[in-house]
């Protein structure tokens, strides 16, 4: 049967002090774990583009990007730019810790009990781990955390019958079209969404204008947020750009993420692996607990019916979506469901705790009258809490050593040995993970602009076909190093080209290309073992 949570219940959730404290308490650990300058790979590229209001890799992130701008210019104090935007991750990862909780409390009428889910989520290796570095996924998990709040709080307003509901609603429109502006994964959990609104209240249906208000306000933010994408790889074109944007097709290709779609495979064809993908991701972040988390979906689905509605099908479809993309860093697409299984543990837990408290009532002395003595809750929460956060509390120091990556320079060290010896106005031919810090420290820092950064990207982009093309058409005229992927890259060209290593106390430096190899040159070159 399902159990909703009547105002009196929460009329007491006024106060947002304990939320707001678990936050601040969150981007301080995280502060603690934190990257201390600029990265590799993604990191960089989002480290980059968030300062300079460029465009990032499909599907684009516009939302992330114009507020990783912001945040350039509110963090300033902070330090430099790649920084600035790490401990951005920190403080939207927070807010997400800080909703979860509001969100719980108003699911469970316990504030206690929020607070356990929002520490719970803080703890969970996949969500510290986000917290670390530059990456929009920080800014997803905060999304769906504030719709989740926004929601739960529209229909409480609606069962008790306010006309100030209405209001909530467009605020969860609005922040819907931030969430499609951000991350793709926005659409497998917005159908949801509109079942939980219709279902909560069938009476909508009756109501096209205020749908079609909401669904248009929706539309018009992620619209206005997309514009970012053509506007700054056009007339107010950006430093740093990727794809084509400017164009219809290419500004499909990066919205709609036309480059990965081969990346994703049929869950049909392989049910049983993908199940055991979803168990295995489902016990890295809640270790002991993933075998609640079926208790917690089966409680949730009896006692908060609408919720279930929407949590377990976007859960379900994010996870096996997840399971099914071949790419990499992949377990970031769970943090949607790592979220939703929070609450349903809110909701077993408040279970639990009703269950409980009969029992301590049934053993505290009688008071005067013959009247029993109120029952104390706090020997009851704590052991409820206890029961949900001791797992990830004991786990809590192997899960810092695990995502703390406060003592991570390898990126700013390559780039302190390698760019001072460049030759001057050389052309770098590299590839994504070391040409992303190569713009950073390029675009971002104003080093080294006579370089010309050329990645896999701008040889597709600027149409400069293959890797040996540019060499070829650079090689007379300036000076060409290579940087390469694997040891297989790197020996195909030391087969057709005479290599030296630049000479820096760095692994794996970068390739000079010094002329063409003749027949039966020396011994083609071997790429160590990257840090990254």
């Amino acid at each position: 049967m399902s159990r909703h949570v009547d105002g009196s219940r929460i009329a007491h959730l006024g106060t947002a002090a304990g939320p707001i404290g678990l936050g601040l308490l969150a981007v301080a650990v995280y502060r603690t774990t934190l990257l201390p300058g600029v990265g590799w790979w993604d990191t960089a590229e989002f480290q980059t583009v968030g300062p300079l209001l460029g465009t990032a890799h499909p599907t684009g992130y516009p939302s992330y990007v114009v507020l990783g701008w912001l945040a350039s210019a509110v963090l300033a104090p902070v330090g430099e730019p790649a920084v600035r935007m790490n401990l951005l991750s920190a403080i939207l990862v927070a807010v997400a810790v800080a909703g979860t909780a509001v969100a719980a409390t108003i699911l469970t009428g316990r504030s206690w009990l929020g607070l356990v889910a929002g520490a719970g989520l803080a703890l969970t290796p996949g969500v510290w781990a986000i917290s670390t570095a530059a990456d929009p996924h920080a800014l997803h998990l905060a999304l769906v955390a504030g719709l989740l709040v926004v929601l739960l709080r529209w229909e409480v307003l609606v069962r008790q019958g306010e006309p100030s509901a209405e209001r909530w609603l467009f605020a969860a429109a609005g922040l819907g079209g931030v969430a499609v502006g951000n991350h793709g994964l926005t659409v497998l959990l917005a159908p949801w969404l509109v079942v939980f609104v219709l279902v909560v209240d069938p009476g909508l249906l009756r109501r096209p204008r205020l749908l079609a208000a909401c669904l248009g306000l929706g539309v018009a933010v992620a619209g206005a947020l997309y514009l970012e994408l053509p506007l700054r790889a056009g007339p107010f074109r950006a430093p740093l750009v990727y794809g084509h944007p400017e164009r219809l097709d290419g500004f499909l290709a990066v919205v709609l993420g036309s480059q990965f779609a081969g990346a994703v495979r049929s869950p049909v064809g392989d049910p049983a692996g993908v199940g055991a993908a979803i168990a295995a991701a489902m016990t890295a972040e809640f270790g002991p607990l993933a075998v609640l988390l079926p208790v917690a979906v089966l409680t949730t689905v009896l006692r908060r019916s609408s919720f279930a509605l929407l949590s377990l099908p976007a859960a379900a479809l994010t996870a096996v979506f997840a399971a099914s993309y071949e790419n990499a860093e992949i377990g970031r697409y769970y943090l949607g469901p790592v979220l939703f299984g929070w609450l349903w543990l809110a909701v077993l837990g408040d279970f639990a705790a009703e269950r409980l408290e009969p029992l301590l009532a049934a053993g505290s002395a009688p008071g005067p009258g013959g009247r029993r003595a109120p029952v104390v809750a706090t020997p009851m929460a704590a052991l409820v809490a206890a029961l949900l956060l001791g797992p990830v509390l004991v786990a809590a120091p192997a899960t810092r050593a695990a995502v703390d990556r406060s003592d991570d320079t390898s990126a700013a060290r390559w780039l302190d040995a390698v760019l001072p010896v460049l030759a001057p106005d050389a052309v770098v031919v590299s590839w994504w993970s070391v040409s992303t810090p190569l713009w950073y420290a390029q675009l971002v820092e104003g080093r080294r602009p006579d370089v010309w950064v050329v990645d896999d990207r701008t040889r597709l982009d600027a149409d400069l076909g293959e890797v040996t093309d540019v060499i070829d058409a650079n090689l007379r005229e300036r000076p060409v190093y290579v940087i390469r992927a694997s040891a297989v890259e790197l020996a195909a060209l030391a087969a057709a080209y005479e290599l030296e290593p630049l000479a820096v106390p760095v692994d794996d430096p970068p390739w000079r290309v010094l002329r063409p190899r003749t027949a039966g040159g020396s011994t083609a070159p071997q790429a160590g073992d990257r840090p990254w």
